[in-house]
């Protein structure tokens, strides 16, 4: 069989789970949209049942994966619900509900049959994309806060730049998100701290933390930060080489030759490509691993392998295990090369199996 694949280790992952929850100081929403950013939702959840606070996804259609799987916490829809037939569906299976648009809150309100236990209230406190402004926030709490059937209300927002440590947005952010706490009529339950708050930003630590990124054992703070070195990676992608040859200096390899061969080289093709979500504009001199040593990218990545440098391993063979990123190659470092991010290497995994563990 095709040796690429992906191994999740899920004791990792719950220990990230583990460390974002005390960094919140409480109780943290395990963010797994995204089929839990290419992991498998339905595994990573289960891992983390009845240990979790409950769940985060972006969609009634991720949530009711969860309740068919057996999932019972608490799953709340972190863009709230697109239709108002979502609401009998989210009364049905006790699911949670963001409300980050004046339509959704006349929604709740016209809606006759329950409604869901808890709604989550999103101000938009300067990322401009989904919440809403500071009069409209207050006015939707108030009118949410007197409705038959809605157990409890928590004030949220998102950070736009939480990942950029010296960046005053954040600490902008946060005093919006305060101010328009001081005009609602009760005390309310918050939740502001993604995973770049969580761990950068302790006065953003309060209420639920949504721990996402993190919780897949890695970041994009752009700065040392203590709080991520306890991450540890919950993938690890790997392959093997399938072909070697060696070639003169002076030869172009792959589509288009854009990488010509310097010296006597030994090339290796890997059972990897960009159909298996690898970055296909990574450049030459992204790194791999060779049976646990260093080596990188020559050529262009194709559809279903990509070619590396063997020449510093001669020992290496048909069928070397070749690791694309894990636990000794970090993802970041992976994205960086490929100028792209973490978060559309992970979730654009697709073709390759997953392997728990």
């Amino acid at each position: 069989m095709r040796p690429a694949r992906a191994l999740i280790d899920l004791e990792a992952f719950k220990a990230n789970y583990r460390h974002a929850r005390q960094l919140a100081g409480g109780r943290a929403l395990a963010v797994v949209k995204a089929d839990a950013y290419g992991h498998g939702a339905v595994r990573c959840a289960q891992a983390l049942d009845g240990e979790a606070d409950g769940f985060g996804v972006a969609c009634i259609e991720e949530a009711l994966a969860l309740r068919e799987a057996g999932i019972r916490a608490p799953i709340l829809l972190l863009e709230g619900f697109f239709d108002t037939d979502e609401l009998a569906l989210i009364q049905r299976h006790g699911l949670w509900t963001v409300a980050a648009s004046p339509w959704q809150v006349e929604a709740l309100e016209r809606h006759r049959g329950a409604r869901p236990e808890q709604v989550w209230v999103k101000l938009d406190s300067g990322m401009h994309r989904l919440g809403l402004t500071p009069a409209g926030f207050t006015d939707a709490w108030q009118r949410l806060r007197t409705l038959e059937g809605i157990g409890a209300l928590v004030a949220m927002t998102h950070f736009s730049r939480a990942d950029e440590l010296a960046e005053e947005r954040t600490a902008e952010q946060l005093a919006q998100f305060d101010q328009a706490l001081t005009a609602l009529p009760d005390t309310a339950t918050a939740s502001v701290a993604n995973s770049a708050a969580l761990m950068a930003w302790p006065q953003a630590r309060r209420g639920w933390g949504r721990p996402g990124l993190m919780l897949y054992g890695t970041h994009m703070l752009d700065a040392p930060c203590p709080a991520a070195e306890a991450l540890r990676p919950a993938m690890h992608l790997e392959s093997a080489v399938i072909s070697v040859r060696e070639l003169g200096a002076g030869e172009p390899i792959g589509y288009g030759g854009s990488f010509v061969t310097d010296r006597p080289t030994r090339v290796g093709v890997v059972a990897m490509g960009y159909a298996d979500g690898y970055a296909q504009y990574a450049p030459a001199g992204t790194p791999v691993l060779v049976d646990g040593r260093r080596s990188r990218l020559i050529g262009r990545v194709s559809m279903d392998m990509l070619t590396i440098d063997l020449t510093d391993h001669p020992q290496a063979a048909v069928g070397t295990p070749v690791e694309l990123w894990g636990p000794n190659l970090p993802v970041a470092e992976v994205a960086a090369h490929a100028g792209t991010s973490p978060y559309r290497l992970l979730s654009g995994l697709k073709r390759v199996p997953l392997v728990y563990g």
